[in-house]
């Protein structure tokens, strides 16, 4: 039943029931100005508009109405005026009788909408994040065989419209990859699926899973689980919540290093990247400077695969200095990828800085030296003088007795160290609830991937915190999300079907008509990539066993390759290596012939 009727400040409002005729819901009403006091209190059984039309508020003030069910409605009520109110609120009060919902009212305020679902009665998955674990959770959910009764409803959310495969992010310094190889856009990715996509950041987390856990629904049963606001206005109500909103680069570690310092986490990161080392070659060129020098804080993977593929590029033209607090460089890698990488990382001009941490980041006083050029013309300032870049004063502190203190000189400065996860905050209730989170930031989960007190949210990824059976967290890397995506897919369908959920620890192989996984972390092995035809590849199933080399580079793309996320992106992208591939090697044999013919 739909019933319209005036509010006191003269806008159309409407009210919306959805339900059996004869069950309105009774609700608790309590209006509060920006100064906390209560205005008005009461309850209420809502049958039309009209009921709340005498508490809303005008148009000139702000006003928090809270609305609490005080009985149960197996129905959907919403209230909403034109947009021009600025006036929007939502309540689904399903079959639950704790649901609640606070809104705002105020003159220009951004109008909250809600997202329509294409239909109600279905599951509704909401996966927020679209990096290894969001993504990959929506093709597995795809891939799996529903009846049409149960099959969800998919909607992935992330902040980017570009999915970005980031171990192969080193290639775009290389040279070795575009950007549409390793970065293809969710629309292409997901256009042969039912899962739909929306550019937009989570703002606020409002679960409702943990007011009930009586569990009387049954695990199955449609119900709400809570709603989640994202930065747009948009209202996201959801049955089931997958959270992989995976991690940040954590840049405010020292003074100086969110300001002066690069992360290298995103496309975004890349290309910039890449942008200034251009600037600096152009520089170099331009003015036969002095040598470009890039200092790379942290030597973990990130790190030392930045180190090799940058001082590759840079030839003699550079020196890369990596700078780590450990007296070694990737102190967790199989020590066949560590002999690899230092033999690499010898071999070229890099300086390794262990031992030591870095206790601040400064800009030095310009140079006159150092003009930048942007291809034959100057960038001018107002007074015509010629823009110059930045130098940067890194102090390094001793980490191990016996060190000296050191300063260095950078034209650039990389950041690998240390990340945070993106897992969002509740938002404030009558009885504060938040998502159990570790000392990192990471939901606590429990063995079945849920969010422990939270039975219809899962975490995986960086928004896990995840143990092994002796109690570690697991890694936060790409083959762990690729694993907890395939087992959250399998989960959520089972308790979609009111089957029983897997632990994640459980060392059985799952066979069934629509999955087949291992339905436990199995260490693949470790990769690295070590320049444009060297690479580092350790296996698991062979002990002490490393490819390096050109054989370790092969390897390395083709199990990347049969990663990518759809059999169509990687025939496009396998055509694409294989055309470059085919281009290299006839150069290669013409400047071969060149130099035969020239010494003849």
């Amino acid at each position: 039943m739909e019933v319209t009727a005036q509010t006191a400040a003269g806008w159309p409002f409407h009210a919306l029931l959805r339900g059996p005729p004869l069950n309105r819901p009774r609700v608790a009403v309590q209006k509060t100005n920006r100064k906390g006091r209560t205005l008005y209190r009461s309850s209420l059984t809502v049958t039309s508009a009209g009921s709340l039309r005498s508490i809303i508020g005008s148009a000139g003030q702000r006003h928090k109405l809270s609305l609490r069910c005080l009985s149960g409605y197996a129905g959907k009520l919403s209230f909403f005026s034109h947009p021009s109110a600025s006036f929007f609120c939502s309540i689904s009060l399903g079959r639950t009788s704790m649901d609640r919902f606070v809104c705002y009212t105020s003159e220009g305020e951004t109008v909250q909408k809600s997202y329509r679902w294409p239909d109600n009665q279905k599951p509704r998955i909401c996966i927020l994040g679209g990096g290894f674990g969001g993504l990959y959770t929506a093709l597995r959910l795809e891939s799996l065989v529903w009846t049409d009764d149960k099959k969800p409803q998919v909607l992935l959310v992330d902040q980017s419209d570009k999915f970005v495969f980031k171990p192969l992010l080193y290639e775009l310094l290389s040279g070795e990859v575009d950007p549409w190889e390793i970065a293809p856009s969710f629309t292409e990715l997901l256009k042969s699926t039912s899962a739909h996509f929306i550019k937009d950041k989570v703002k606020l987390l409002r679960p409702s899973d943990h007011l009930d856990n009586s569990g009387k629904n049954g695990p199955g049963k449609s119900c709400s689980g809570g709603t989640v606001l994202l930065e747009s206005g948009v209202l996201v109500e959801y049955d089931w919540l997958v959270l992989a909103l995976g991690a940040a680069a954590k840049l405010d570690v020292v003074p100086g290093s969110a300001e002066f310092a690069y992360p290298f986490s995103t496309l975004e990161d890349a290309i910039k990247v890449d942008d200034k080392l251009r600037m600096l070659e152009r520089e170099q060129f331009s003015k036969d400077s002095s040598t470009i020098s890039v200092a790379i804080v942290g030597c973990g993977y990130s790190g030392v695969e930045l180190a090799a593929t940058i001082s590759e590029r840079l030839k003699g033209r550079g020196i890369v200095q990596a700078i780590n607090v450990e007296t070694s460089i990737c102190p967790t890698a199989p020590l066949g990828n560590r002999e690899a990488a230092l033999k690499v990382l010898s071999s070229r001009n890099t300086k390794l800085l262990l031992g030591y941490f870095v206790s601040s980041i400064i800009e030095a006083p310009p140079s006159k030296d150092s003009a930048v050029f942007i291809g034959a013309e100057q960038e001018m300032s107002v007074d015509n003088e010629v823009k110059t870049h930045s130098k940067y004063i890194l102090e390094l502190k001793p980490a191990q007795r016996g060190l000296q203190s050191q300063i260095l000189e950078a034209d650039l400065v990389l950041w690998t160290v240390g990340s945070k996860p993106l897992v969002p905050e509740l938002e404030p209730s009558d009885h504060p609830r938040a998502l159990p989170l570790n000392g990192r930031g990471q939901a606590e989960t429990d063995e079945t991937l849920r969010v422990k007190g939270h039975p219809r949210i899962f975490a995986i990824g960086d928004s896990a915190a995840m143990r092994d059976s002796s109690g570690k967290l697991l890694p936060a890397t790409a083959q762990v999300a690729f694993q907890q995506a395939d087992f959250a897919g399998w989960n959520l369908w089972a308790a979609i079907n009111d089957r029983p959920l897997l632990p994640f620890r459980c060392l059985t192989t799952i066979v069934t008509s629509s999955a087949h996984w291992m339905s436990s972390f199995q260490n693949l092995g470790e990769m690295m990539t070590l320049g444009r035809n060297d690479a580092a590849v350790s296996p698991s199933f062979i002990d002490g066993f490393t490819l390096d080399g050109p054989i370790g580079h092969t390897a390395r793309k083709l199990a990347y390759l049969w990663r990518l996320p759809t059999d169509e992106h990687r025939l496009k992208v396998g055509i694409s290596w294989l055309t470059k591939a085919a281009v290299d090697t006839v150069a290669s044999l013409q400047t071969t012939i060149a130099n035969a013919l020239s010494l003849s």
